[in-house]
């Protein structure tokens, strides 16, 4: 009788930390999308340029999804220059030339790599619906589309728009920002350096492009080894003769554009994620402003025309320091700010009476009693002038002086932003 054989259990194979956590979820060997937003204008060559830049750093990135800010007509310009198919292309289009050209190619993929990441399988440099900045309408009750740049208005409307394109990306944890302020305006760049320096990470980049000569003019360029061979220009003395330029030899070169990350500011401070646009420029300076006022010692003379900030010392004339008076007996009393110029004429004109009342009698020579409290303020310019001419002393006086020019009033504000007990009145 044969005895049964007995199976022995062979011990669990040893699986490596990374590989085990790889079999527990997909989700944990995905990488962050990466989001390209640039701003464009009249000139889409700086989009092909960024995305052809990222794709040749080390290691190259390469953009998940692409989004495009732009005006109406640079919209049109985008439509025409990079979506229409060009003959020496093949009859591809700019833009597929592009991902033709930096995108991996099936036979250097790794298909091990694709099983074990299913986001490798989505496809990448995807450029989303063009977004045209857009502003309210008051006669007709809709949003409009901005042709361009151009008004007041027309700046704080591109501003809200960019800061909620930001805000859309950055406030998801899977993204990774990638900002370009290479097109459009001036103005729409330093709109979106601003809107990263409000709201971005710690992880997001900003960047600028950068191509050589002749190639940053040259129409017909979109990135370094595009097809179609050389590039034909017309010479500026002689229109009838062309030269041409090789696109292998241009040289592209992306910088980073460094930003402070203020976002952990205004969940701190506010205790609530950042609003529109103005709303967060005003509470920095605010922030500026208080931190500033902080820091002075401020003294003022009643019976003299001077101030001392912080050890300097600074002469003022009469009408000037009857207005820094009024604003030092407000700040000493805890008094709310003004809130415009023109509300101030009425209560300063109260406090120049009384200053007057106020002057030593039969001396001749006491200011308070002189001209400069003699004569009225008429009306807010007055106040103006005033105020912007201490603002010169001070920065005429240079060093610690400065440091009470940001505390001085401005548009929207009449106070001075020192605190009360920073302040010592001499009589």
């Amino acid at each position: 009788m044969k005895t049964p054989r007995t199976r022995t259990k062979s011990p669990a194979p040893q699986v490596p930390p990374s590989t085990a956590s790889d079999q527990k979820s997909p989700i944990a060997t995905q990488k962050s999308d990466v989001v390209l937003l640039a701003v464009t204008g009249m000139s889409p060559a700086v989009l092909t340029e960024t995305v052809w830049a990222l794709a040749h750093e080390h290691p190259p990135v390469i953009p998940d999804r692409v989004i495009v800010v732009t005006t109406a007509a640079g919209r049109a310009g985008l439509e025409r220059d990079l979506f229409t198919p060009v003959p020496a292309f093949n009859n591809r289009t700019v833009w597929q030339a592009l991902r033709d050209a930096v995108l991996p190619t099936p036979k250097t993929r790794n298909r091990r790599s694709e099983i074990r990441n299913p986001k490798s399988q989505i496809p990448r440099l995807t450029l989303e619906p063009i977004r045209v900045i857009v502003a309210p309408d008051s006669a007709t009750g809709r949003t409009r589309e901005l042709g361009d740049l151009r008004t007041p208005a027309d700046n704080e409307a591109a501003a809200d728009f960019l800061l909620e394109q930001v805000r859309a990306i950055v406030e998801n944890p899977d993204t990774r920002l990638i900002a370009s302020l290479a097109g459009g305006r001036k103005t729409m760049g330093a709109l979106l350096y601003a809107c990263l320096t409000l709201v971005g990470r710690e992880t997001d980049r900003l960047t600028h492009v950068l191509v050589n000569e002749p190639f940053d003019t040259l129409r017909g360029f979109w990135f370094p080894g595009q097809p179609g061979g050389p590039i034909a220009k017309s010479e500026i003395r002689n229109p009838k003769s062309e030269i041409s330029f090789d696109p292998t030899t241009a040289v592209v070169d992306l910088a980073d554009v460094p930003f402070v990350p203020l976002r952990n500011l205004f969940q701190r401070e506010l205790g609530r994620p950042a609003g529109r646009f103005g709303v967060l420029v005003e509470f920095c300076r605010e922030q500026v402003r208080r931190a500033a006022g902080e820091g002075i010692h401020l003294t003022v003379e009643q019976s003299r025309c001077e101030i001392e900030v912080n050890g300097t010392r600074v002469k003022l004339a009469p009408r000037e320091h009857l207005v820094l008076l009024f604003l030092v007996s407000r700040a000493k009393r805890g008094e709310p700010a003004i809130g415009a110029y023109a509300e101030a004429v009425d209560p300063l004109e109260e406090f120049r009476e009384q200053l007057r009342a106020s002057a030593p009698p039969n001396d001749f020579a006491d200011w308070r009693g002189g001209e400069a409290t003699r004569s009225k303020f008429e009306d807010d310019q007055d106040l103006r002038k005033a105020v912007s001419s201490i603002r010169d002393k001070l920065r005429s006086a240079g060093g610690n002086a400065l440091l009470l020019a940001p505390c001085l009033p401005e548009k929207g504000r009449f106070s001075l932003a020192v605190p009360g007990p920073m302040i010592h009145l001499k009589p």
